[in-house]
């Protein structure tokens, strides 16, 4: 066992490192070349994987920069997991360290989207709370109440316009160009079905941050008040209510009567 153990460690190891030769254990007519063959299907697979995951970052750079730059990832990051859907979880973070992608300084952004978009689609399932339960709940029992987000729900924040870049790049038809070229934040989520992702201000980003950390409503709007003066909790509550990312109401925060 432990024999074959160490064959299958060292054939996969061959596959992935193109300056590794086959291993010494194979033994056939052409066997470089055959291996060449198989090592190269592998990599054509993987990276096909890749452009199906993040597509816009594909159309972003084009399919011959994408193919190299995804072609570098493979070969230093092989699956680690028999479940396709987690393969390239850190190609965003190999993208912003990749120097010929450094004219596209967004670009790794827009790789987090997408791969939050993947990750949505696969997470667990949980019924939103209905707009109707938020509205009843009595004025002082609604500021101090602590919400459970939905799992599917992820943020991305750029100093760059990303999400007005990834939304006009969802059609085949000629992207228009991106205006003004801003800062923006995305929320991502699948509260039903269909996986969802909402352009936010910096005070929407920070006071649903505040939230899914556990902070009462009147808390999560103070926060987003100090990092934002223009924050709007009355939009802000608004959007929490129709983006139906919360799934769950907690107690009300315990208030202090004495020392």
């Amino acid at each position: 066992m432990t024999n074959l153990a160490e064959a299958q460690k060292s054939f996969a190891a061959a596959l992935r490192n193109m300056s590794i030769a086959p291993p010494a254990n194979i033994r056939g007519p052409r066997t470089e070349r055959r291996f060449a063959v198989y090592r190269n299907n592998v990599a054509v697979g993987l990276i096909s994987a890749l452009a199906t995951r993040y597509p816009v970052v594909k159309r972003l750079v084009g399919d011959e920069f994408f193919r190299e730059m995804a072609r570098e990832y493979v070969a230093v990051e092989p699956p680690r997991s028999p479940i396709m859907l987690y393969y390239g979880e850190k190609f965003p973070d190999f993208i912003e360290a990749f120097e010929p992608a450094r004219p596209v300084p967004y670009l790794a952004a827009i790789a987090r989207i997408e791969m939050a978009r993947g990750l949505a689609y696969h997470a667990a399932d949980a019924q939103p709370v209905a707009a109707n339960d938020f509205t009843a709940l009595p004025p002082r029992q609604f500021a101090h109440l602590r919400v459970t987000m939905h799992p599917s729900m992820s943020m991305v924040i750029s100093p760059y316009p990303v999400y007005s870049i990834w939304s006009v790049n969802q059609s085949r038809a000629p992207a228009v160009p991106v205006s003004p070229w801003a800062a923006e934040a995305a929320l991502i989520a699948r509260p039903l079905h269909t996986v969802e992702v909402t352009k936010l201000t910096t005070g929407e980003v920070e006071f649903l941050g505040a939230l899914a950390d556990g902070h009462t409503m009147v808390e999560a709007v103070e926060i987003a008040l100090d990092e934002a003066t223009d924050f709007d909790a009355s939009q802000a509550i608004a959007l929490l209510i129709k983006a139906r990312v919360v799934v769950g109401f907690g107690r009300p925060a315990r208030r202090r009567t004495g020392n």
